[in-house]
This record gives C-alpha cells, sequence and structure tokens, in this order.
C-alpha cells in the first residue's frame, strides 16, 4: 500500500480536530528523519509503506517510548518490523487528534 494513499487519511483526522497538516508532516518527520521536501517527494513517488521506512533518513530511537494500543493491538507488542512502525505513526496521529500537546506527542 503506497504511503501517499493513507497520508490524506491522517490529515483528515487531524484537521476534523482541530489540528493542522503542519503538525501531521511534523510527526512524520520526527519519527522518520526525512526533511519535508524528502517527505513531499515520497508522497510524490508513491512510495509504499515498507519502502518508505526502510528507506528513512534516520527512524528516531525515541519512537520505542511510544506505547498503548491502536486498532486493539499494543503497538510495543508488535513483532512485525514494518507494522509496528506503521502503528507507531499511527499511534502519533491518534495522540494529535486527541489534543494532546506536541511536545508530549513527539517525547520531549
Amino acid at each position: 500500500m503506497a504511503f501517499a494513499s493513507v497520508y490524506p487519511h491522517y490529515i483528515t483526522k487531524a484537521e476534523k480536530k482541530g489540528r493542522t497538516k503542519k503538525e501531521v508532516a511534523e510527526i512524520i518527520r520526527w519519527l522518520t528523519g526525512y526533511s519535508q521536501k524528502k517527505l513531499e517527494a515520497q508522497l510524490k513517488k508513491g512510495t509504499d509503506f515498507a519502502s518508505f521506512f526502510k528507506n528513512a533518513p534516520k527512524l528516531n530511537p525515541s519512537r520505542k517510548l511510544i506505547t498503548g494500543v491502536i486498532c486493539g493491538v499494543r503497538v510495543e507488542n508488535i513483532k512485525e518490523p514494518t507494522m509496528r512502525e506503521i502503528r507507531y505513526l499511527d499511534k502519533l496521529i491518534d495522540e494529535l487528534a486527541k489534543g494532546k500537546a506536541m511536545e508530549k506527542i513527539l517525547r520531549n
């Protein structure tokens, strides 16, 4: 599945709760190490999720601090690496939509 096909849903979810596209991009950049320009290039290219995370410049080591349940599954218990990265992102977008402060979302 292409990352670009899901990205608009992340934005919609955030905007429905009064958050912004800019905040969604900030979360993705924090998680993956992509610059805004490189993130946009990945979106234009239609990169699939596995490649998106595999080719990420620098996955944030603090992402391991992301815990909790997303889609009925504990994020920290997911064994398959790509699915775990996807769920980390899902969890961060959930936290954004629930009104959590960016400092807490980004584990600062």
